[in-house]
């Protein structure tokens, strides 16, 4: 497979294309995060096209892979917390609860253009506040949407997933790697 472009500075998605051999180097795109869509799959397949195509257009010629997440409860997006009381809220929103986890992501090489989506189903147990802070405390959810990242000590407040899961860590890797194949 050839070498791709990860327009994006996330550890877990770097972690992830490492873990399923493909080949890649990392030119993070600081394209502006803005949203026009209204409907979650289509948020995140406009978010990944606008950070692929910027670095794109700076690498003619290279496939160009960029990615975005975001978690969505009650037709609500939750981004990254602004801080850590940010984040004490979205965990009390999300604790108890089944929400939805989208990914976009756009390949791009010259003028071929391919997006898509995964949508996979999180059921949180309830958390008591003491828990809630202590996570909070640990740093880990400052950096995530939805204030979580399901591969680390939040896992214990795991219920269950409907979905891929790799999608829940920042990128669907066994359907990028089929659509890699193919683009």
């Amino acid at each position: 497979m050839e070498k791709i472009i990860l327009a994006s500075g996330s550890p877990r998605r770097k972690e992830l294309l490492e873990q399923a051999g493909i080949p890649f180097e990392v030119l993070v795109s600081d394209a502006e995060e803005i949203i026009t869509k209204s409907e979650p799959g289509e948020i995140v397949e406009e978010l990944s096209w606008r950070k692929s195509e910027l670095v794109a257009r700076k690498y003619p010629g290279h496939t160009v892979l960029g990615a975005d997440t975001i978690v969505v409860l009650d037709n609500r997006v939750l981004g990254k917390p602004e801080d850590k009381e940010d984040a004490r809220q979205m965990l009390r929103t999300l604790q108890g609860r089944t929400h939805q986890v989208y990914t976009g992501v756009t390949l791009m090489r010259s003028d071929k253009i391919h997006s898509f989506h995964e949508k996979t189903d999180v059921a949180v147990y309830p958390m008591t506040e003491e828990e809630i802070e202590d996570y909070v405390q640990s740093g880990d959810p400052l950096d995530k949407a939805g204030a979580y990242g399901i591969q680390g000590s939040f896992a214990a407040y795991i219920k269950g997933i409907c979905g891929d899961y790799y999608n829940v860590v920042g990128l669907p890797i066994g359907r990028v790697y089929q659509e890699l194949k193919n683009f």
